[in-house]
């Protein structure tokens, strides 16, 4: 295959990032997002399960996690969306040699706090956190959370033992959430210094003690960037939503046709709004009644509707990973998911309304968007 061209871009457009198991792709549109124009696919043969774009201080910077089955995995970057990549001799985030510890994936990519113009964070397999102060040129590993009492503790999920999401407070850079898989919430106010268990009320279905204080098998989490202290969760079993920073936990699992899935997405606009796409069980990990289907509470998980116009209703064994499901930053906004079918859907009515704009990618791992001049939204 020929190597694929960057894409062409013009401010104000609206980037669509898309990690398969075979390597990346881009999607570019107006902002009507009528049409869409792909390229790719870059990284070929590498399964990139991140992917960010970071566009401060001028940069117009793609990230992408290259999981190489024979030389391991590096993070790789792109200043001309995606013509050029950059090669690392050596792992350019790896563990250091004391903790006798060995990078197994990245799951995650996050522009730190607008205060901070210049921080990234990556969360990896085995689960930790790393952080860079000079926009991706050093990283180092995040002592506090590694040299936690209760990671000696952390077992593996079905995916691994990954930290694979970062929320990072939009208003204090010394606040931050991560989930862990199965290790849950935690949460640090001092930079990373020290971090504190928060799952109280969250369930832990699978275990003898269904109320433990760390353990659970939380899928995603995220925020409201204009309500920080309330986060919504999407747990092994459980939808949950804190209004108090994380230090408990409400059940707003009200009418869904499960309480397993995946991805959980706060509206960019709406505090009280937010998105989901239920599975029927841990053990038949497919849309409920084989209906394609995303499913939205406007007033913080009291209540959920379906959102199916334009989704297939029959037959749609599908399944969407914790990061397939994203939001870009315009009015109204746009909504996008894509399946391990390899297809990607996209809604420019905040999910009234769907269009598929590919049907045969390789099976996709996450999906990520930015509107170029526009500070990038990491859904």
């Amino acid at each position: 295959m020929a190597k694929a061209k960057g894409l062409s871009v013009r401010e104000g457009d609206v980037m669509v990032m898309v990690g398969t198991m075979k390597g990346a792709f881009l999607f570019r549109a107006d902002a009507k997002r009528r049409r869409w124009e792909r390229s790719g696919p870059y990284l070929q043969g590498n399964p990139v399960y991140a992917l960010a774009y970071d566009g401060r201080r001028g940069r117009h910077r793609l990230w992408a996690s290259a999981n190489n089955p024979f030389f391991g995995t590096t993070l790789r970057a792109s200043d001309d969306f995606g013509a050029q990549w950059t090669q690392p001799k050596e792992p350019n985030i790896a563990f250091p040699k004391k903790t006798k510890l060995s990078l197994l994936n990245i799951w995650q990519v996050v522009l730190g706090n607008a205060a901070e113009p210049d921080t990234l964070y990556c969360g990896v397999e085995p689960a930790a956190l790393f952080v860079s102060h000079d926009a991706g040129e050093k990283w180092e590993l995040v002592k506090g959370l590694h040299d936690h009492p209760h990671r000696a503790k952390w077992e593996p999920g079905g995916g691994g033992l990954c930290l694979h999401t970062i929320v990072p407070h939009p208003k204090d850079p010394k606040r931050m959430h991560i989930a862990v898989s199965t290790g849950g919430v935690y949460r640090t106010t001092n930079g990373g210094k020290t971090w504190a268990a928060s799952n109280k009320g969250v369930r832990a279905e699978f275990r003898p003690d269904k109320y433990p204080v760390f353990g659970q098998c939380v899928h995603k989490i995220d925020r409201h960037p204009s309500k920080p202290d309330r986060l919504f969760l999407q747990n092994h079993w459980g939808l949950y939503r804190s209004d108090n920073g994380g230090r408990s936990w409400t059940d707003i699992a009200n009418g869904v046709p499960s309480d397993f899935g995946f991805p959980m997405l706060t509206h960019p606009h709406r505090a009280n709004w937010a998105y989901i796409m239920p599975l029927e069980s841990d053990g038949f990990r497919c849309m409920p009644s084989a209906k394609l289907r995303v499913f939205r509470t406007k007033n913080a998980g009291k209540s959920w509707e379906p959102l199916a116009r334009g989704l297939p209703q029959k037959d749609a064994y599908e399944t969407v990973l914790r990061d397939g499901l994203a939001a870009d930053a315009l009015r109204p906004a746009g909504i996008y998911f894509g399946t391990r079918s390899g297809r990607l859907y996209a809604s420019a009515n905040d999910g009234a309304s769907w269009k598929l704009v590919a049907d045969s990618l390789p099976p996709i791992t996450c999906v990520k968007t930015a509107v170029i001049g526009r500070e990038a939204r990491s859904a």
